[in-house]
């Protein structure tokens, strides 16, 4: 034989899958024309029916261990909604007793939604539970607003709601769009999709508290003022998300635009003020303004030069 049989042995794992030079091929075909021993070990790697038990076997234990924990978890949901369920009992015997009706007794209801959406839920759900927990809880704490304005009467639900789901969004949108099932939908467009939702969101709430302000002059206030500044936190997403640059150009170039919206809201400001009788004393702005373009530009700079260099490496 031309080869050694410890030789042929190390190359019958990728004979069999085919992953092997040609030349090897042929050596390791002519020496298990020669050799027996070789040609039954390759004959005992081609046997697939013990992978296939240990794959059986290994999705078997899987399985049984996914259906314990869901059963354990189960229990240990319904055990916590049983707690949660008794503060409930016990202000609605209370409240009957006391003949006061049910008014506090609606407010404890809502109010246990909170603990069971961030306990309960996790525990219960099957699949998607941060996205199923997040809603979840950005509804309990607006229906515990809903009731508690019922409860006292007042006018205040829809500020309350909006500026809260605005608060939540912020917090809530950038994980919920990188969880099953939305970022399905969603694919290369989580970052902007996260972002119109909060700014969709800080919109409804300046509308809602307009809407309750009922002031001339309010709405031309809020949205002048808010726009410009909505507008330039879209400008810097869209440089950072979907600029084709590296890191410096793109920092560069957010500290720019940033420098230059800062110096335009300054004249601005500075211009209503003695349009107001307001005494304005020397204002230094554009100096802020100039260093900040500058180094802007000199991280630009630094970027063209590192993309250039990695160019010439490549």
């Amino acid at each position: 034989m031309k080869y050694e049989c410890d030789v042929i042995e190390d190359l019958l794992p990728l004979y069999k899958d085919k992953a092997c030079s040609a030349a090897s091929s042929k050596a390791v075909e002519e020496h298990l024309a020669e050799c027996p021993k070789c040609a039954q070990m390759l004959n005992a790697l081609k046997d697939t029916v013990i992978d296939e038990m240990i794959v059986r076997e290994r999705d078997e234990v899987i399985d049984s261990q996914s259906r314990f924990f869901k059963r354990r978890s189960a229990v240990i949901g319904s055990v916590l909604a049983a707690i949660f369920a008794l503060p409930i009992l016990i202000c609605m015997i209370v409240d009957l007793a006391s003949g006061n009706g049910l008014g506090w007794f609606f407010i404890v209801l809502a109010a246990m939604f909170i603990p069971t959406s961030l306990f309960v839920v996790p525990l219960m759900a099957p699949k998607n539970k941060m996205f199923l927990t997040m809603c979840s809880f950005t509804a309990s704490v607006i229906v515990l607003l809903a009731v508690c304005c019922i409860y006292t009467r007042g006018s205040w639900f829809f500020i309350a709601a909006s500026s809260v789901l605005f608060g939540l969004s912020v917090c809530f949108v950038p994980f919920i769009v990188c969880r099953r099932p939305v970022n399905a939908y969603l694919k290369n467009f989580k970052g902007l999709a996260a972002m119109t939702m909060i700014t969709a969101t800080f919109f409804l709430m300046m509308i809602c508290i307009g809407i309750h302000v009922a002031s001339r002059n309010y709405f031309i206030l809020a949205f002048g003022i808010s726009v410009p500044l909505v507008l330039l936190t879209w400008i810097i997403f869209l440089i950072i998300r979907y600029m084709p640059a590296n890191g410096f150009v793109k920092a560069g170039t957010c500290i720019g635009v940033i420098s230059i919206a800062s110096f335009i809201a300054d004249v601005i400001t500075t211009q209503i003020l003695i349009n107001n009788g307001v005494t304005v004393y020397s204002d230094y702005s554009y100096v802020g303004a100039i260093i900040g373009v500058a180094v802007g530009v000199i991280l630009i700079a630094i970027g063209l030069v590192v993309k250039k260099g990695n160019k010439e490496n490549d």
